[in-house]
């Protein structure tokens, strides 16, 4: 089972993230990662294994900002990897996505959005659902409903 934490606040969110998501342990993960907007838009910091792996990428290349959204994974599709840890981007990396659960016709949707020339960079069934939101913002141009047309186009 997947942990999720997100913060929208005054203070660093990394910090407050990475402590969320180890108060989230028990629950059980094979992969962490971060997603933390900041002057120069969204960072993605992404490890395989335990929180440990993720807060020794953290230090090598840190991320500040006070909007952010964490996540540990129990891996469905794909190995466990830095590929296949989420968050997940859309194909212009403005766009994040975590999930729990399962999208059960991820690869009809990912063929489909890759006819239509979008890149993926991992096994998941999530990163299907950023493009697939992308895909519907670039057609309304509204972030709402962009996503409403997304989850009513998968089933799982």
């Amino acid at each position: 089972m997947c942990g999720i934490v997100g913060y929208v606040g005054d203070k660093s969110a990394v910090g407050i993230i990475v402590d969320g998501l180890r108060r989230l342990e028990y629950r059980g993960y094979d992969s962490a990662g971060v997603a933390v907007l900041d002057a120069d838009g969204m960072q993605v910091r992404r490890a395989p294994g335990r929180l440990k792996a993720l807060e020794s990428v953290l230090r090598e290349k840190p991320v500040t900002g006070c909007i952010g959204i964490g996540h540990t994974r129990w891996a469905t599709h794909g190995r466990p990897s830095e590929e296949n840890a989420h968050p997940h981007t859309d194909c212009e990396g403005g766009l994040v996505v975590v999930h729990n659960g399962i999208l059960e016709n991820y690869l009809e949707l990912k063929e489909r959005l890759r006819a239509a020339g979008h890149t993926f960079r991992s096994q998941t069934d999530t990163e299907v659902l950023a493009h697939l939101i992308e895909h519907h913002l670039k057609a309304t141009g509204r972030l709402e409903a962009a996503v409403r047309a997304a989850l009513r186009e998968v089933t799982g």
